[in-house]
C-alpha cells in the first residue's frame, strides 16, 4: 500500500492526511473546494510546526510530511490510482453513499475504501459497491495527530484480508487499532455517547449546572475533559446525529436524545466549531466561559 486518498479537509480529514504522509505514504487530500484544500494545508503545517518545536519531529520531518501532499478537487481522477481511499465526509448518508459508488466505479480492484463514520453502518456503506470485502471502517480519534486509537470496523462482508491489511497499516502509523464489528456507534460512540446525553439531562433536569457536572467527571471519574465540553468539541450536531443513529438501530428509548441537545442544535449553538455551545470560545483565546444561557 503506497497511494492514500483522503476524502475530506476538515479537521479529521487533514489529521489523517497528516499521519499518512508523516509515516512514508504518499497521500492525496480531496475535497470539492481549493479554499479549503489550502487552508488544510496550513492546518497542517502549523501542527507540523508544532510537533518541532516539542521535539517529536525534526524539521527535515516535516519538509518530507509535506512533500508526501498532493491535494485535488477531481475525486474521480485520483480514486483510479489508490491503494486506499479513506472517506471522511460529513455523516450524512446520502453524501457518503454518492462518494462510495464514485469512488467503487473508477478505483482498481484492489482497492480498499474505508470510512472515517463515527456511526454508520460499514455494511450500508459496503452495500453501495461492487466490492463489499474490501470497504471497512477506520474511525480515528481527534485530534488525530494525537489520540493513537483507531476503531477498525468490520462489515458484515469485510474480508479477513482486508482487515489484516488495515490493522497493519494502522500500526504503521503508529496507532493502536482496535477490531471491532459493525452495530451501531460500534464501541466508542455507543458507550460515550449516551453518557454525554446523559450529561446533557443532567442540566436540562437541573441537577447540577455546566461546571459542576464537569468538574465532578474531571475529579472524580479521572476523564481528562468534562462531558459537556467534550461535547462542544465534537460538535453538538455530529452528538445528536450519532445518537439519532443509536436510538434508530436499537429502537430503545435509553438512547433518545436530550430536548436540549436538539433544540441547542437547531438554535446553531454546535460547540467550538459555532463559538458557542455549553460554553463560549473566543478565536485565538484559550480561555472559555460558560455560555450566558446557562450561567443563571
Amino acid at each position: 500500500m503506497k497511494n492514500i486518498t483522503v476524502v475530506g479537509a476538515g479537521t479529521m480529514g487533514n489529521g489523517i492526511a497528516h499521519v499518512c504522509a508523516q509515516n512514508g505514504f504518499k497521500v492525496t487530500l480531496v475535497d470539492l473546494q481549493e479554499q479549503l484544500l489550502q487552508n488544510a494545508i496550513v492546518n497542517i503545517t502549523k501542527n507540523l510546526e508544532r510537533q518541532v518545536s516539542k521535539n517529536i519531529l525534526t524539521e527535515t520531518d516535516k519538509i518530507n510530511t509535506l512533500n508526501n501532499i498532493q491535494t485535488s478537487i477531481d475525486l474521480k481522477a485520483v480514486a483510479t490510482n489508490s491503494d486506499l481511499v479513506i472517506e471522511v465526509a460529513s455523516e450524512n448518508i446520502s453524501v457518503k453513499e454518492n462518494i462510495f459508488k464514485l469512488i467503487d466505479s473508477v478505483a482498481p480492484e484492489h482497492t480498499i475504501i474505508a470510512s472515517n463514520t463515527s456511526s454508520i453502518s460499514i455494511t450500508k456503506l459496503a452495500s453501495f459497491t461492487n466490492r463489499p470485502d474490501r470497504v471497512i471502517g477506520m474511525h480515528f480519534m481527534n485530534p488525530v495527530p494525537v489520540m493513537k486509537l483507531v476503531e477498525v470496523i468490520r462489515g458484515y462482508s469485510t474480508s479477513d484480508k482486508t482487515t489484516n491489511t488495515i490493522m497493519d497499516m494502522s500500526k504503521r502509523l503508529n496507532k493502536t487499532p482496535v477490531e471491532v464489528n459493525d452495530y451501531p456507534g460500534f464501541v466508542a460512540n455507543r458507550i460515550l455517547m449516551p453518557m454525554i446525553n446523559e450529561a446533557i439531562y443532567t442540566l436540562f433536569e437541573g441537577v447540577g449546572k455546566v461546571e459542576e457536572i464537569d468538574t465532578v467527571m474531571k475529579l472524580g471519574m479521572a476523564h481528562p475533559m468534562g462531558p459537556l465540553q467534550l461535547a462542544d468539541f465534537i460538535g453538538l450536531d455530529v452528538c445528536l446525529a450519532i445518537m439519532n443513529v443509536l436510538y434508530d438501530g436499537f429502537k430503545n428509548p435509553k438512547y433518545a436524545p436530550c430536548t436540549l441537545l436538539v433544540n441547542m442544535v437547531t438554535s446553531g449553538k454546535l460547540g467550538v466549531k459555532s463559538g458557542e455551545g455549553f460554553y463560549v470560545y473566543t478565536k485565538g483565546s484559550k480561555d472559555i466561559i460558560v455560555a450566558p444561557s446557562f450561567q443563571k
